[in-house]
């Protein structure tokens, strides 16, 4: 784990260490070493400088976003974003995050992706990579 990411977990209401640290575990290990870092104040993932995956803590709980989510059609992201193509879901006790229903969403991530990197270029348009 980057310290700056271990940072950032350990910095959470305790509640949400735990579910902070297993989601780093998990994507952490399936995405390998595609970049990662604080970004926007949380923790994200990259695939060639498209952000794919990150997670905040917010009033609702531990929120994992996958920013092409709406496109996995995964029942596991029931928070679809208004905007843009993001789709999440909210952790609130460490028992209800499933490794397996993450890996299937990040086995997707790899492979369906809006360019957000280039989304300033095109003037708030996305566009399917």
């Amino acid at each position: 784990m980057l310290p700056d990411i271990e940072k950032y977990n350990n910095k959470q209401d305790e509640k949400y260490i735990e579910i902070c640290n297993l989601l780093e575990s998990i994507i952490s290990k399936e995405l390998g070493r595609e970049e990662n870092k604080i970004w926007h104040a949380h923790p994200v993932w990259f695939i060639n400088g498209n952000p794919i995956v990150g997670y905040s803590t917010e009033k609702k709980g531990v929120r994992l976003m996958f920013w092409s989510g709406a496109d996995f059609d995964e029942e596991l992201l029931n928070e679809k974003g208004q905007k843009f193509k993001d789709a999440s879901v909210f952790f609130n006790n460490i028992d209800e995050v499933n490794e397996n229903d993450i890996i299937k969403c990040l086995i997707k991530a790899k492979t369906i992706q809006w360019d957000y990197k280039n989304i300033a270029k095109r003037k708030g348009i996305l566009e399917k990579i």
